[in-house]
């Protein structure tokens, strides 16, 4: 009996993430993987990241024994600050994403749907921490990527044709990368999914058989 595929780690997704970074960029990471692209951007491209509690030009995580625990990005997480660090109040953030000023966001997810929609902060019954900037994030930055987990603990698609937790925003990711593939989303409704890579020893049967929404293989074909 053959072992199940082994595909990427959060670390290698969060490193794939980091590819869809361009130069220049104005960049949000969301909590979980996310927060894990920061440590994969190279030296030689020009991003700078904002947080909505008020910083913009956040380093890569500290090394041990060296975290300022009044450093912290949205997810409460110690990081590091660079020269070219500002800080600000929480209001001032906001603007900037309300605004249109942040070209990419970068946000975990529970589900996303085949059109776009996203649910990433809440599972009704459960404790949370609180909504957080998602729902301004989706709506206000120009460019959503969703990083996570193909399946759930269950086994089950996270990738539905209908989102069955309440949504942070409707028809607003534009790509998701998952530890199996990578998707392009038409969150305009006319392609729907269109399948652009596998991760390595992956299959397109492997990922059909764990992915609840239909998609277009593309050239993976």
């Amino acid at each position: 009996m053959s072992e199940p595929t082994k595909g990427r780690t959060r670390d290698e997704m969060a490193a794939r993430a980091a590819r869809e970074l361009r130069d220049g960029y104005y960049v949000n990471l969301g909590i979980g993987i996310p927060t894990l692209v920061a440590n994969h951007i190279p030296d030689t491209l020009h991003v700078t990241l904002q947080s909505e509690n008020g910083m913009l030009g956040m380093g890569p995580f500290p090394y041990e024994g060296e975290a300022d625990p009044d450093l912290i990005n949205a997810g409460k997480q110690t990081i590091t600050e660079l020269p070219t660090s500002s800080f600000f109040n929480s209001a001032e953030s906001f603007a900037m994403i309300r605004g249109g000023h942040i070209d990419l966001t970068i946000l975990g997810a529970m589900e996303v749907s085949v059109g776009g929609d996203i649910a990433n902060w809440t599972i009704p019954g459960k404790m949370l921490k609180g909504m957080g900037g998602a729902m301004d994030l989706v709506a206000g930055v120009k460019r959503v990527v969703a990083v996570m987990e193909h399946a759930n603990k269950q086994g089950q698609s996270k990738i539905l044709n209908r989102c069955s937790l309440p949504l942070t925003g409707a028809a607003v990711v534009d790509l998701i990368i998952t530890d199996l593939c990578v998707f392009a989303c038409d969150k305009k409704g006319g392609t729907g999914l269109t399948l652009l890579e596998l991760t390595p020893g992956v299959t397109l049967d492997e990922v059909r058989s764990k992915t609840e929404a239909a998609f277009d293989p593309g050239h993976c074909a």
